[in-house]
C-alpha cells in the first residue's frame, strides 16, 4: 500500500508541476473553450485573472507537500484533499463552459489520484 501511495503521490505531483510550470503558457487540447493558455483558459471560465495565481499557488503547494510527504505522511490527506476540492471545481468549469468530456479528463485522472491518496492517508 505504501508504495502505491508514493507512486499516486509523484504522479500527482508531477502533473501538476508540469501544467503549472512548463505548460502554463502552451495550447493543449484540454485547454477550457478555446484557450491557448492557462489565463485564456481562466478568462473562458468567467474567472478573474488574480484567480491564475490563486489556483497556481495553491497546486504549486500541493505538488510540493505531495513531494514532502514522502518523509512527512501526514502533509498528504490535507494536500489531497484540497486536490480534490480543486478537481471538483475545473469539473464545475468545463461543464460550466460545455466543454466535450474529453477536455475534463485529465481533471478526473487527478481526481481519481487524489482520492487514492485521501483514502490511503485516511487508513494510515
Amino acid at each position: 500500500m505504501r508504495a502505491l501511495m508514493i507512486v499516486c503521490q509523484m504522479a500527482a505531483a508531477l502533473g501538476l508541476l508540469n501544467v503549472w510550470l512548463l505548460r502554463r503558457n502552451r495550447s493543449t487540447a484540454f485547454r477550457g473553450g478555446n484557450a491557448k493558455t492557462m489565463q485564456e483558459e481562466f478568462a473562458t471560465y468567467g474567472l478573474p485573472s488574480t484567480m491564475v495565481a490563486v489556483v497556481g499557488t495553491l497546486k504549486i503547494a500541493i505538488a510540493i507537500a505531495l513531494i514532502v510527504g514522502v518523509w512527512i505522511p501526514s502533509l498528504v490527506l490535507p494536500a489531497a484533499a484540497l486536490l480534490c476540492v480543486l478537481m471538483f471545481g475545473a469539473l464545475a468549469m468545463h461543464a460550466r463552459v460545455r466543454d466535450p468530456l474529453m477536455k475534463s479528463m485529465p481533471a478526473v485522472g487527478m481526481l481519481v489520484l487524489a482520492g487514492i491518496l485521501v483514502a490511503g492517508a485516511l487508513r494510515a
